[in-house]
């Protein structure tokens, strides 16, 4: 590809998924990954995914809760860490199974967003299940950079406060793109992941995520989270079979 319309492209989309950011609290590597992988290779996205997905979460890590969170939560992100920074994935090979791999995480994604089943409470203090589900997430994160299953349905059986909630998908992203940022850095040798085409995917990223909360008041949430799911499944769908 060009390098001009790759430029475009990239910024582009960091600056669509920032907007998503911005309107919903989440969202932006799930809609970076899944355009990005149209064209770019699994490991070159995910590279171009840390710091724009890390400088974006910084704001929703802070709050009063993090004592709270940080015993309730540990265990969770002990699986998400080390699965992501040692499991098998990215830059291991082909990029067919990683395509493939992103692509039916963005349709289970976007089916359960559209389902929205109401999940049994689960306790909240550390346990085999938190670090169960992040070893999977972790699994997922380290072949797809896509670490939203099954780690936000566990988040949200745990029936947290909004605020807590908030906090919590903002740290847990947070050690997810830190533990996906070591992990390239081991996978590839010491590559860098900040390059220019990372600077300009941040600002691209910051400029949707500041015209994303100013359009927040403006649209209805459950409608615009329905359309959103919707494209993940198409998504998810053009990645699968681009993976063929």
């Amino acid at each position: 590809m060009d390098s001009n319309l790759n430029t475009a492209l990239v910024g582009m989309v960091f600056a669509l998924a920032g907007a998503v950011k911005g309107i919903s609290g989440m969202g932006l590597p799930t809609v970076a990954m899944s355009l990005l992988g149209l064209w770019m290779p699994t490991a070159q996205a995910a590279a171009l995914l840390v710091a724009p997905s890390l400088a974006t979460n910084l704001a929703q890590c802070q709050g009063s809760h993090s004592r709270t969170l940080v015993r309730r939560l540990w265990p969770l992100w002990l699986g998400l860490g080390g699965a992501t920074v040692w499991s098998p994935g990215l830059g291991s090979g082909s990029d067919t199974a990683p395509r493939r791999l992103l692509g039916i995480a963005l349709v289970l994604y976007g089916l359960w967003g559209l389902w929205r089943p109401v999940l049994p409470a689960l306790p909240g203090r550390p346990s085999l299940v938190g670090l169960t589900i992040g070893i999977l997430t972790g699994l997922v994160t380290a072949s797809t950079a896509v670490f939203v299953l099954p780690m936000v349905p566990y988040l949200q059986a745990l029936r947290l406060e909004k605020d807590e909630m908030v906090q919590a998908l903002g740290l847990s992203f947070g050690v997810a793109t830190l533990a996906l940022a070591i992990r390239l850095g081991l996978g590839h040798g010491g590559s860098p992941w900040w390059t220019p085409s990372t600077v300009w995917a941040l600002l691209a990223a910051f400029s949707g995520l500041w015209l994303g909360s100013r359009l927040r008041a403006r649209l209805s949430g459950p409608a615009f989270q329905r359309s959103l799911f919707l494209i993940f499944i198409g998504l998810g769908l053009a990645n699968l079979l681009k993976g063929v």
